[in-house]
């Protein structure tokens, strides 16, 4: 991938500041960090303002323990039980201290005044990457919250296919969130198993940034799958009615009635064949299925909505769902190490739903996935089956979809120009 060309915005700021907590003229550029509390760590605070100087505090860092509960936390930061049990009184209508989490970080704020007691006068709770809430400790209790700015970026991907989507994406400098988006808008009408080499994947997307990491995907207006000259677009539009939201250039539906496959990043250990030497048993037979190679425990789902009509132990499959999905098709999945918690014969189940895990039940040499599909009654190859479009986009909005392509896919050549200009 060529070097992303980024666009930025902000669209949120520090929010719930308290203006009479900062101090006139102070830079708040950090405290001078001190000893005496586990896992402390000295941190520099340059970013935002807290509501109030950091400078004039010594700062110490940590994390919240496993067990461990909001007056806890407050107890080894040097409050005794008394203060403690007011802050949470205090704070409660800001706070819920049952939201705790263990593994979270804290910065604890403390005098620099040494001819004082020392005592933590702000705990700063990171509940997130973007949302903190400020504790005041000492003197008049009372906590408020602080969101960090988050930035949004305009960013283009390029990037053609070597091993995988996932590695060649990831050593383009992609973030791993928006291959899962992609992955996710393209499920119906790409087979990630068997990406070629030489397969590109161009993408308009905007992420969401803040202290330099990406903290999620705000969307993809546009993206297009190119295969041997082929492109297969796929473009962002909204009709309003809670519906699908990605289309082709013609208008139909990226959703299709049925996922490319039941489960997510792994290989094809065994194809679909009549002719196939068992694993096993040593003899040639029919091999009326699709192996995907995965971890035990990898979560299995079903490829389209329908009803479980079998649920159970089926000889070398092992543990074995089958789904009834129409009058015409009918998927099963074998060798499954459980069942999704409550799932039962008669379920009606929806696409993408999980139903199982992968495992090695029955006869098989490894974990992995079987998986059969039947047409009319006959078995066919899940990965050369077609699958019926969802319904189409509303006519009456074929021409504003099509204003929408032209202009994103515009704007996709123009970045892509000017990042090869760079």
């Amino acid at each position: 991938m060529k070097s992303a060309l980024r666009y930025s915005y902000i669209i949120v700021i520090a929010a719930a500041v308290l203006a009479a907590q900062i101090l006139p003229g102070c830079k708040c550029s950090g405290g001078k960090g001190t000893e005496g509390i586990e896992d402390s760590v000295a941190l520099k605070d340059t970013v935002y303002p807290l509501g109030f100087c950091t400078d004039s505090f010594d700062m110490v860092s940590g994390t919240i323990r496993n067990g461990e509960n909001f007056t806890g936390l407050l107890l080894r930061l040097g409050l005794s039980n008394q203060e403690a049990y007011n802050l949470v009184q205090a704070s409660d209508s800001v706070f819920d201290v049952r939201k705790l989490r263990a593994g979270n970080t804290w910065n604890a704020y403390y005098n620099a005044d040494t001819t004082a007691p020392r005592r933590v006068q702000y705990l700063v709770y990171n509940q997130d990457k973007v949302n903190m809430t400020i504790f005041h400790c000492a003197d008049s209790l009372y906590a408020y919250k602080v969101a960090r700015p988050v930035e949004v970026e305009t960013m283009v991907a390029d990037v053609t296919i070597n091993t995988s989507l996932w590695n060649d994406m990831v050593a383009a400098g992609v973030s791993p969130l928006m291959i899962s988006e992609l992955a996710e808008i393209y499920a119906w009408t790409v087979d990630f198993f068997g990406l070629h080499k030489g397969d590109r994947f161009r993408v308009l997307y905007e992420q969401k940034m803040c202290d330099g990491d990406v903290i999620g995907i705000s969307g993809i207006p546009y993206a297009v799958f190119i295969r041997d000259g082929k492109q297969l677009q796929a473009i962002m539009f909204d009709q309003g009615d809670g519906g699908n939201k990605y289309w082709n250039e013609k208008g139909e539906s990226m959703k299709k009635a049925f996922l490319k496959a039941p489960l997510k990043f792994t290989r094809i250990s065994s194809g679909f064949t009549y002719h196939r030497k068992h694993p096993v048993h040593g003899d040639v037979r029919a091999h009326t299925a699709v192996d995907y190679a995965a971890p035990t425990g990898t979560p299995v789902m079903s490829i389209g909505d329908g009803t479980v009509i079998s649920k159970g132990w089926a000889g070398g499959g092992g543990n074995t769902v089958k789904i009834r999905h129409n009058s015409v098709y009918t998927t099963s999945y074998m060798h499954l190490s459980k069942y999704a918690g409550g799932l039962k014969v008669g379920d009606r189940v929806h696409q993408g739903q999980v139903i199982g895990y992968v495992g090695m039940t029955g006869t098989a040499t490894g974990p992995h996935l079987d998986f059969r599909v039947w047409k009319n009654g006959t078995p066919i190859n899940p990965l050369t089956m077609e699958s019926p479009s969802a319904e189409p986009i509303k006519e009456e909005n074929l021409h504003a979809l099509d204003s929408v392509r032209c202009t994103v896919a515009a704007l996709l050549d123009s970045l892509t120009t000017k990042t090869n200009i760079i």
